[in-house]
């Protein structure tokens, strides 16, 4: 549980007013001094962000975030950073000062919280300072905790109503459901200068263990190596690394099944679909059209950095004009790509599905298509229908 990544966990974020006491409730439910709490406004200037485990439903990221009432030049970006933390949330915990009541702020939240479809609570901090008959008044209300975080009073409370949503859809498989047990998947796996030194990236992790997990024969091997391994086993699936789907196509016979860990992790994260349509785009490009390429991540590019150097260059050859590329990384992506004619997105490994379906959302919502690397490399490389055979009668693309 504790390995688990951040981009795997349910993210449960708390929001709120200034000193409506969200910090002190963030403590008491991670049981630790996370976040320092005072009983000036504001204290909290940015979001704190904290991973344990919440049974039943497992691994989870806790936030605590900045006051949505912040006021002045700095408040603006503190509230913005507030509404940022919403893109990435899969239950959000209203935390309200019980001695001042539900304001207009926080209908306006859970306003925002429905408009997203979030699952919410409220939680009514401070719960030791009200009479026997307001907090009879509130106890009657829809979807409400009482709590005082001074004394953790219902803290556990709190704990087992969060643990009661359903969040079963953030537990889909990456590739479980396209192999049996006993099956052999060989996995090419290039160990070059563009790979982490010491580790595998994690889709590749990820699809090792999933494999292992459901009873797979598992084989990986270096590209140069495959060749040899199929002399030895006959897999019902090969996933390689995007970068060398050309090369790997060329070698696995057209009998066996290829496709990418790219292409899984976009199925994984609930946008394949609109992956290939986005991906299709890349033949209608012009003279002048510009793209946008966005890493979910921040790393050091090398000389041959796939997002800013090899895609690019894939893209011009494929397409044959003259398109430029603007590149953003990390927690930067725009709020309006209007200007953009394709939005081409990392794998998304490191972000969460809600904030994945968010970029990929407010990508379409302005009419521009929005795809990710795998896809569009299979197809520059004129393989991207033979990488999605294997969902025909699982998936729809």
């Amino acid at each position: 549980m504790n390995n688990t990544p951040v981009a795997n966990r349910i993210h449960i974020g708390f929001f709120g007013m200034r000193n409506a006491g969200k910090s002190s409730v963030v403590n008491a439910v991670t049981n630790q001094e996370l976040c320092v709490v005072s009983e000036v406004e504001g204290t909290t200037t940015d979001p704190v962000k904290k991973a344990m485990e919440l049974l039943p439903l497992g691994p989870v990221l806790i936030i605590d975030t900045p006051g949505f009432d912040d006021e002045g030049e700095l408040g603006e970006l503190r509230v913005k950073k507030t509404k940022q933390m919403l893109n990435t949330t899969d239950i959000a915990v209203l935390v309200v000062d019980a001695t001042k009541k539900l304001g207009a702020a926080d209908l306006q939240l859970i306003e925002i919280f429905k408009s997203k479809n979030i699952d919410y609570l409220v939680v009514y901090n401070k719960c030791d300072l009200l009479s026997v008959k307001e907090l009879k008044q509130l106890s009657e209300e829809e979807n409400v905790v009482l709590v005082s975080a001074k004394d953790k009073k219902n803290i556990d409370q709190l704990k087992e109503k969060l643990s009661l949503f359903n969040m079963a859809e953030h537990r889909g498989c990456l590739v479980r459901d396209l192999v049996e047990p006993g099956d052999v998947c060989i996995l090419v796996v290039p160990i070059d200068e563009a790979a982490p030194k010491g580790r595998l990236i994690l889709p590749q992790q990820q699809v090792i263990r999933e494999l292992l997990e459901h009873g797979v024969i598992t084989v990986v091997v270096k590209p140069e190596e495959l060749e040899a391994a199929l002399l030895k086993v006959k897999p019902s699936l090969v996933i390689t690394d995007s970068q060398a789907f050309k090369e790997v196509a060329a070698i696995v016979p057209r009998n066996i099944t290829l496709t990418s860990f790219s292409i899984l992790m976009a199925r994984y994260k609930g946008y394949l679909d609109a992956a290939v349509q986005g991906a299709f785009a890349i033949d209608n490009l012009k003279d002048g059209d510009k793209l946008l390429i966005a890493e979910g991540c921040t790393h050091h590019r090398q000389c041959n950095d796939i997002g800013t150097v090899k895609l690019p260059h894939w893209i011009r050859e494929y397409c044959g004009k003259d398109v430029s590329f603007e590149f953003v990384s990390g927690g930067d992506f725009p709020e309006d790509v209007s200007e953009y004619a394709v939005v081409v997105h990392c794998g998304g490994c490191m972000l969460n599905e809600r904030e994945v379906r968010y970029r990929m959302k407010c990508t379409m919502d302005q009419n521009v298509p929005f795809t990710n690397y795998g896809t569009v490399i299979a197809l520059t490389k004129g393989i991207l229908m033979r990488s999605l055979e294997i969902f025909q009668g699982k998936y729809t693309v």
